[in-house]
């Protein structure tokens, strides 16, 4: 079983590491913890997210859809949600999709923001009202 000691490790394509560098450290605010020459490895909110290096280039146009593949964070507490969201525009780091709540006046109410990274990955970012449907 996973303890709190334990990191979540995402390993993702990136088509140039300068630029998920600064996404992700300079922008995010996420820990720089090793850069190669084919990868950068950083601490995405407490779990490891690895920016792997691919030949393909980015992507022609915004990712038609947020399914299936995306990735990101559930906080716990609004106030996180809240700052990241505040963060994100205040440095204009782009948008997929607005602040919206999804599933309203149901116990899995939510609300949810989407970034979109210089590759084209999406990240979604979460607060469910209630904690308990955060799983």
């Amino acid at each position: 079983m996973r303890t709190t000691s334990d990191v979540f490790h995402l390993a993702i394509p990136v088509h140039d590491l300068d630029a998920a560098q600064h996404f992700y450290v300079t922008l995010l605010g996420c820990k720089l913890a090793r850069r190669y020459p084919d990868r950068i490895t950083v601490d995405f909110f407490g779990d490891q997210l690895v920016c792997h290096l691919t030949e393909d280039g980015p992507p022609a146009e915004r990712p038609p859809s947020l399914y299936p593949r995306h990735f990101g964070v559930t906080f716990r507490e609004a106030a996180d949600f809240d700052a990241l969201q505040a963060l994100a525009v205040i440095r204009k780091i782009p948008f997929y999709a607005d602040v919206s709540t999804r599933f309203e006046a149901m116990a899995e109410e939510h609300s949810t923001f989407v970034l979109l990274d210089p590759s084209g990955n999406l990240l979604e970012f979460k607060h469910y009202r209630d904690p308990r449907m955060m799983y």
